[in-house]
């Protein structure tokens, strides 16, 4: 409706690639040629320096920097939040400068051409080169290459190829580890301080400290190619480097590689000499590969990565580059490895957002896990157990029982000062409880459940039980004094979307205190004797889920979004001029919340996650009474208005909302994706194709499948892992085709028809 595509980059199916600089999207293309491993992540910022628009980012999931917040006498109300924490830009490890005679190289001010910058999603390999014409005449092709390894902590990787090609020179190349990084939400600040440093011929080290929270980086670097050259150590405060410098005679060249292995600690306080001597046990260890060998285990690696994640489009060049992005910064952002670690919104991309998980993990992100890597979607829902002490204490702080998952944090700590949204958007721990039972009943592993799943479950029903209230006049009990995820409409009473989600958590969880009862008792025992679980509880919650208000026009089937929705003041939005958009930063901000016009789906949501429980009538209704008045401020909104339309036979605005969700941040549609990528909006469009135009349901007792192909693609092909097995879906005009691929048969719907899916193709 008012996002338009701002297109600079090349199609192509497997490369993001950027022909000649555009220093106006510096930025934007920091962010899109960013590389991550879950562990640490980097910007696509120009390692020599540039003098122009930058945000240099280096990042190290987890590792984060405490805020006190100011909270005056006056306006200290309990409940509100008095800490705050924010992923830290840490250390530079890619750092290097450049000379030749009096002139270093910066791209805003020294002469260059052939500039190209391409990243090769198939084996995680991000190159940038240009031709570098010196003031005293030299020509030189300069090339950097960078990597990170895939794998628990694994190493980051970075190439410096030099060739005159014509006229002699002499270069000088500073190569450091810099902690010395402004934290640019924070206006600017420095963060680290450096207690130990070293340098020698061919290696540096640095340790780096974060003053409140008490976070260590370790990093070290070990340079290949450095003989022959004149080598100087240097040491700076935050900062640890090589002054290299060596003659380039007309042809000749010379390759430096660095191999850089980092070690964190996220638990303080940090002691130094530990970290330290840790820091250089893991560099020991893990450094030994040269860049060659690293990158040749790198991409075998991916290839057996994108052979089951890949999705195929036949017909649509533009979309399948996007859809294969969201699904390479995906899996970069988290595989899993650690439990400990959540996918946050911008992933390891930038400090925007400030590295926290929402609530879009279980409800966006964790389908596709689940479907790609099941091992990893049991990770994140770890994560939830493991933070769950930080979910009870938040309740109590707002004076209720069981957990109440915070609306931003990493640590499992609510970090959200704006308090409508850290106050009052409850529906976070309905969107974990969705998450558990979406998990098990997909893979079957009821394990989870007994180890932590059903104790997350009985304290998230604790907390809504007694954060809810009864309706004198109607005797319903619902939600008063919410945010729904819709976010345009604050203070409101019985959101839809929240009272919903509440309801099936409540219905949900005594079903399975029901069967875990009968079928593993002991279990059933020991969760219910470590919670204190009452004899009444169970049947309160049911009786809540029973008499949830649920508001609903009887004639048109049209669901309220929250007490008095339909009685608000209606905007066109037709009728808002383009540059005052995004509103949070053209409108006043109470203005925002006084129309029926919503930021994202709210409603539409719940008819998505729960779509069997709504028949396409009451989705077409809904659709079409919430679409006109949704201007998708957030970047989740796309793809769940796809999936809709294309279950309900829009097939156009289908395939509208579909290139918005795949190419969100390629063609930077919100004009924001300098701030870094949409990592949870990139859930969404794998969502998008694989429920939407793959036709894929799961919630119902079996996954179903009846795909909607668009008029353009000629052939779409994509894998699932359901129960053990990895199923192959395959669409073409008039004809679809489900096989098992790995693992023994599943039963699945195929249109409708429960089927035995095994290694031969059935058709359907």
């Amino acid at each position: 409706m008012i996002k338009v595509a701002q297109q600079y980059l090349e199609v192509e199916p497997w490369l993001i690639r950027e022909h000649g600089f555009h220093p106006e999207r510096a930025k934007v293309s920091e962010s899109l040629f960013s590389l991550a491993n879950e562990f640490m992540g980097i910007r696509g910022y120009f390692e020599e320096g540039y003098g122009g628009d930058r945000m240099v980012g280096s990042f190290f999931n987890g590792v984060f920097e405490e805020e006190r917040l100011a909270q005056t006498p006056a306006f200290s109300f309990r409940g509100m939040i008095e800490r705050s924490h924010g992923i830290a830009n840490a250390c530079d490890w890619l750092h290097v400068r450049i000379a030749a005679g009096d002139e270093t190289l910066d791209l805003t001010s020294s002469a260059f051409s052939e500039f190209e910058r391409v990243t090769d999603m198939r084996t995680g390999l991000m190159t940038r080169s240009f031709v570098w014409k010196t003031r005293g005449g030299a020509r030189i092709r300069i090339v950097f290459s960078r990597f990170l390894g895939i794998g628990d902590e694994a190493p980051g990787y970075q190439r410096i190829a030099f060739e005159a090609l014509d006229g002699d020179c002499v270069l000088k190349v500073g190569l450091g580890l810099d902690f010395d990084i402004p934290q640019y939400t924070q206006r600017l600040a420095r963060q680290w301080e450096c207690p130990r440093k070293s340098a020698s011929a061919h290696s540096l080290a640095i340790l780096g400290q974060l003053k409140r929270s008490g976070h260590g980086v370790f990093a070290s670097a070990r340079f290949e190619g450095l003989d022959g050259c004149a080598v100087t150590p240097v040491e700076a405060e935050r900062h640890a480097g090589l002054d290299v410098a060596f003659a380039l005679k007309a042809g000749g060249r010379r390759t430096i590689d660095r191999i850089v292995v980092a070690t964190v600690r996220r638990d303080p306080p940090v002691d130094v000499d530990a970290l330290w001597a840790k820091g250089l046990e893991r560099a020991a260890a893990k450094g030994k590969a040269g860049f060659d060998e690293a990158f040749a285990a790198n991409a075998a690696a991916w290839a057996g990565i994108w052979e089951d994640v890949d999705i195929e489009i036949e017909g649509d060049p533009a979309n399948q580059q996007g859809l294969r992005y969201c699904l390479f910064q995906l899996y970069q952002s988290y595989h899993g490895a650690d439990p400990t670690l959540n996918v946050t919104a911008k992933g390891l991309t930038s400090e925007y957002y400030y590295g926290w998980t929402w609530w879009d993990t279980e409800t966006y992100c964790l389908p596709f896990y689940m479907f790609n890597n099941p091992a990893a979607a049991r990770s994140l829902l770890q994560y939830r157990h493991i933070t769950l002490a930080g979910a009870l204490e938040r309740a109590r702080q707002m004076d209720c029982q069981g957990a109440r998952y915070p609306m931003g944090t990493i640590d499992g700590t609510e970090a959200v000062s704006v308090w409508q949204h850290g106050d009052l958007e409850i529906h976070v721990s309905a969107a974990v409880a969705f998450g558990i039972e979406h998990y098990t009943r997909v893979t079957g592993d009821f394990g989870f459940m007994r180890e932590a799943g059903l104790e997350l479950l009985l304290q998230i029903c604790r907390y809504y039980a007694t954060r809810g209230q009864w309706s004198p006049k109607t005797g319903e009990f619902g939600f008063w004094c919410v945010m729904g995820a819709d976010e345009f409409h604050m203070m409101v009473h019985n959101n839809y979307y929240t009272n919903f989600m509440a309801k099936r958590a409540f219905e949900y969880t005594v079903e399975t205190l029901a069967a875990m009862r009968t079928r593993f008792q002991d279990d059933y025992d020991r969760i219910v004797g470590k919670v204190g679980l009452r004899d009444d509880e169970p049947g309160t919650w049911r009786t809540k889920a029973a008499r949830m208000r649920l508001n609903r026009d009887p004639v048109t089937g049209i669901i309220e979004q929250h007490d008095g929705y339909f009685d608000m003041p209606h905007l066109d939005l037709a009728t808002v001029p383009p540059e005052q958009f995004p509103l949070y930063e053209h409108w006043p901000y109470l203005k925002i919340f006084q129309w029926d016009f919503i930021k994202q789906p709210d409603v539409l949501l719940a008819l998505f996650l729960h779509g069997a429980a709504f028949t396409r009538e009451e989705k077409l209704a809904n659709y079409e009474h919430y679409e006109p008045r949704c201007m998708h401020e957030s970047s989740l909104s796309p793809s769940i208005h796809s999936i809709l339309a294309a279950g309900i036979g829009k097939r156009d605005a289908a395939m509208n909302y579909f290139q918005q969700a795949t190419r969100l941040d390629l063609d930077d549609y919100n004009r924001n994706t300098w701030q870094g990528l949409h990592t949870t909006s990139m859930a969404g469009a794998y969502m998008n194709v694989v429920y939407g135009f793959g036709g894929m349901r799961s919630d119902g007792e079996l996954p179903s499948f009846d795909p909607v192909l668009p008029d353009a693609w000629r052939r779409l092909r994509y894998r699932v892992h359901v129960r053990g097995s990895v199923v192959e879906i395959e669409v073409t005009p008039g004809k679809s085709v489900a096989r098992v691929i790995r693992g023994g048969p599943v039963k699945l719907v195929l249109r409708e028809a429960a089927t035995e899916v095994t290694a031969h193709a059935v058709e359907f």
